[in-house]
């Protein structure tokens, strides 16, 4: 296969690993593009729905991106009700309104098993986008969501999670990270990514990785969910943990020092909707208190950025 020749105007696309790809349209804006669909993870259909837009829509947010518009990508047994579809429509369609933004169209296909999920289309200025690459030594790390919804979801696809603990990883997961980007501009950081399939430790790896950077993480820090680190002590293991597992794990790219099996666990733990992973250089720490304050965002400092060559230290 031969290889393609970029536009000067694809800021981010193949060749530059990120969150979401980006062209650049005019001087001042340029394009954020991005899309992710799944199947259920929550047997509430409107939840499912919100779960998958907020999830979709974090992309752009990573970006240090608006959200303009999307489109539904769907896929649907032919015996399934349609009025379960609905329900996921109808959450996704909220979701996004609140994020501002607003559905615009979609395609359905037929399939055995249930997936959704959305085509994003955003907007950043291009002179302020949040990508993986700048972190820099000396930089704290800040989580602005607490992990553990892989562990809890698999936990309640077993029949294991209590009401309660259930509702706090729905809320977790439905919760935008708009306000967490707007807060890393208005303190004009530069390094950011959200936290999805890989994990904590996965996300974090890429960014030292790609930041040229040695990154170490204080797991006693690292805010969990409720009943999260109960579930991980169970021996849970599914698809994505053990990926996750076998490529991080592995003592070459992840140094765990005196941490448990269950945070461990955790650690590793794909997450569907994660909070942002952003990098706060000392000169912009009170600026970024300030702006947390201003748009409503708990984050937690979990780490900091060191000199290596990418390899994480968790301790």
């Amino acid at each position: 296969m031969r290889e393609q020749r970029s536009p000067a105007e694809l800021l981010v696309g193949l060749k530059v690993a990120d969150d979401a790809a980006v062209y650049l349209v005019a001087r001042d804006v340029a394009i954020v593009e991005t899309l992710d669909f799944f199947p259920p993870i929550v047997d509430d259909a409107y939840a499912s729905g919100a779960i998958g837009a907020a999830n979709a829509m974090s992309d752009v947010y990573a970006m240090g991106g608006e959200v303009l518009f999307v489109l539904n990508i769907a896929a649907w047994p032919e015996d399934a009700p349609l009025s379960q579809l609905e329900r996921i429509f109808q959450g996704a369609i909220d979701k996004v309104a609140e994020a501002g933004g607003v559905v615009a169209g979609g395609h359905t296909v037929i399939d055995r098993e249930p997936k959704y999920g959305l085509a994003v289309t955003g907007r950043v200025h291009p002179e302020r986008m949040l990508l993986k690459s700048r972190l820099r030594p000396g930089d704290a790390l800040w989580l602005t969501k607490p992990i553990g919804t892989g562990v809890l979801t698999t936990a309640h696809k077993n029949g294991a999670l209590d009401a309660a603990d259930l509702a706090s990883a729905i809320a977790s997961m439905v919760a935008l990270n708009r306000g967490a980007a707007r807060a890393a501009l208005d303190a004009e950081l530069h390094a950011a990514t959200d936290i999805t399939g890989f994990g904590l430790i996965g996300h974090a790896h890429e960014m030292a990785d790609q930041s040229s950077v040695g990154v170490r993480i204080r797991a006693s820090a690292v805010p969990l969910l409720p009943a999260a680190r109960q579930h991980a002590a169970t021996g849970l293991s599914f698809g994505g943990l053990e990926r996750n597992r076998a490529y991080f794990d592995d003592g070459a790219r992840v140094k765990f020092e005196g941490v448990d099996d269950s945070i461990r666990t955790l650690l590793l733990d794909p997450q569907t909707s994660g909070g942002l992973l952003v990098g706060v250089p000392s000169a912009h720490a009170e600026a970024w208190q300030r702006a947390m304050k201003t748009h409503e965002v708990r984050a937690t400092e979990i780490g900091e950025v060191i000199a290596g060559s990418g390899v994480i230290v968790v301790r």
